[in-house]
């Protein structure tokens, strides 16, 4: 199993913090069947999209954009800023092709330096993730600012909820891997 964690902004160092966890957390338990990828956008020159198919990208582009298509699960990290997602993050998303999250679990993980931004998952990602046919997990990590201290989280709550969504995400991609096979095995052909 092919799993990316993508850590969606260029700036700031919270949300590469936890999505340094998250990936820990899916190689300590998950070393023999998941094949685990960060790809930070901040060490990568991603250029804007300009409609082309997501094959004709060369580069760095040509990379992130073939790794997120070829990885069975994505576990996206996002911050807020401005009570929105960044534009890194959605510059991705607008280099991939509508149906690209077919058939692909896709979790989230979120980080804001104020309470007041938990609904942005809800009312921003969810509704791009789903237009784009993902498979969500449904519940995701929401890390606040209190939570962190000189690039290391301090939550014990949060570091619980972190290993939860690496196996929440792990579970429903062998999950819908199973199904999608007993559903092809029915067919004679």
């Amino acid at each position: 199993m092919k799993i990316v964690a993508l850590s969606g902004s260029n700036v700031g160092s919270k949300t590469r913090t936890a999505m340094n966890y998250t990936v820990e957390a899916l190689q300590e338990k998950y070393a023999d069947t998941a094949d685990v990828t960060l790809i930070d956008l901040a060490e990568y020159d991603v250029q804007f999209s300009d409609g082309r198919n997501y094959l004709e990208y060369e580069g760095d582009t040509g990379y992130v954009t073939k790794a997120i298509m070829e990885a069975d699960a994505i576990i996206i990290g996002t911050p807020i800023f401005q009570a929105s997602i960044p534009a890194t993050l959605k510059n991705i998303f607008d280099l991939l092709p509508v149906n690209a999250f077919r058939d692909k679990v896709v979790s989230m993980l979120v980080t804001a330096g104020s309470a007041k931004h938990y609904l942005i998952a809800e009312q921003q990602l969810k509704p791009i993730l789903a237009y784009m046919k993902a498979q969500m997990v449904q519940t995701y990590v929401f890390i606040e600012e209190k939570d962190f201290y000189r690039k290391e989280i301090t939550s014990d709550d949060v570091k619980f909820r972190i290993e939860r969504l690496a196996e929440d995400t792990v579970v429903l991609t062998e999950t819908y891997a199973k199904i999608r096979e007993e559903k092809e095995a029915a067919y004679d052909f």
